[in-house]
């Protein structure tokens, strides 16, 4: 998941200094004593800075660090991320350890893909799949009774840290967490995208939080069983989608692998719905895949449509994300996936394609054979509902 960017303070102020400095010693510390007095000392801080909803100082930091000091901006970051994500509370004289999590749906549809409320029942029915074969047996959970789309998850650091620390409590006291939806942002329509499931875990200080901290455990294992037991209670919530449960995870973690795992999902989903909607079968397809640049590169994107023609039906953004860049094999990546669902004609563009959008709609536009940047557009029919992919 890319970590979210707000506009920074130009003067620095005395907590994204010392964020600064804290995070450099760690950044150049030489043993794991060193690392747990930096850590130590970093963690502190940013609990302070969360607590108090001091996003803009943590971002300063951040950004100021990005440019000067690569490694301890990764450093900032993966703190940050720890200490929104977890927490520690205490309850009935005992000290319990609190886990942020999400449990990610990769759905396609070419109606709409729901985001919304979770009757209490499937609540129970999902707490009872996931505490039996994901989490670790001593966990109490609560989950939020929300299926969110990406646009509706929390915005900032703080906003995770608050969420974090509201869903523990409701663990603690047996109970789920009812999500005030008034103000909860739209949800952009994709015929590819995300669904997410978050809640937490209270865990005794020391005990195993996952089923695969366990002795007998292990990840495989806990990603089967929960597709197996959890996958008919999301059923009822999908109506008229193609999904694939993820296996639930640390919140930031799951939702990183979410964004990596959407994108072959992505050029699968989107042969499926040419298939079933024009009938234009996967060895009729061509692909034509054209990178594109900001100031460095940041996404390829892959225009499919018919090989007796110049048209472009459907288009898919294939982000890059964490350390990926122009050396990481994406193009490898998207013409095996292409190859998998069928399609035979990959055609790459040796071009540095500006990130262009459409003046009118706002939707990427996609390149076609002549290495022309343009709108993808369904041909007219009329069961057809063109739609821009992720």
């Amino acid at each position: 998941m890319k970590r979210t960017r707000f506009g920074s303070r130009d003067r620095l102020s005395r907590d994204a200094a010392e964020l600064q400095r804290l995070a450099a010693g760690l950044s150049e510390s030489g043993g794991k004593l060193e690392d747990a007095y930096w850590e130590a000392q970093l963690a502190e801080v940013v609990d302070s800075l969360l607590k108090n909803g001091a996003e803009d100082d943590i971002n300063t930091a951040l950004d100021r660090l990005f440019e000067a000091n690569p490694r301890g901006h990764d450093e900032l970051a993966d703190m940050v991320e720890s200490r929104a994500e977890t927490n520690r509370l205490e309850a009935l004289g005992q000290t319990f350890d609190i886990q942020l999590f999400a449990a990610p749906v990769l759905a396609w549809s070419r109606f709409s893909i729901p985001a919304c409320p979770l009757p209490k029942s499937t609540l129970q029915a999902l707490a009872v799949q996931l505490g039996a074969h994901v989490f670790g047996g001593d966990a109490r959970l609560a989950i939020a009774d929300f299926l969110f789309s990406p646009d509706q998850l929390p915005r900032s650091f703080c906003d995770t840290w608050q969420l974090t620390r509201e869903l523990g409590e409701a663990a603690l006291a047996g109970n789920h967490l009812a999500v005030d939806t008034a103000g909860m942002a739209e949800t952009n329509r994709f015929l590819s995208d995300v669904r997410y499931i978050v809640g937490a875990i209270a865990v005794p200080h020391g005990k195993p939080l996952f089923r695969w901290n366990e002795a007998d455990g292990n990840r495989e294992a806990s990603l089967k069983d929960w597709i197996k037991q959890g996958s008919p209670n999301l059923e009822p919530l999908l109506t008229g989608c193609a999904w694939q449960p993820l296996l639930a995870d640390s919140y930031h973690a799951a939702c990183r692998n979410a964004d990596r795992l959407s994108r072959p999902y992505s050029l699968k989903a989107s042969v499926a719905f040419l298939q079933t909607m024009l009938g234009l079968m996967p060895a009729d397809i061509r692909a034509v895949v054209g990178p594109c640049y900001d100031r460095r590169m940041e996404e390829y994107r892959v225009s499919l449509g018919p090989t007796t023609g110049d048209e472009i039906y459907h288009g898919i953004v294939w982000p890059l994300l964490g350390a990926e860049d122009e050396a990481t094999d994406a193009a490898g990546e998207i013409e095996a996936v292409l190859r998998e669902t069928g399609v035979k004609e990959v055609l790459f563009l040796d071009h540095h394609f500006p990130m262009e959008f459409c003046d009118d709609c706002g939707a990427p536009l996609f390149p076609n054979r002549e290495a022309e940047l343009v709108h993808a557009e369904m041909p007219e029919q009329p069961t057809a509902n063109s739609q821009v992919l992720h």
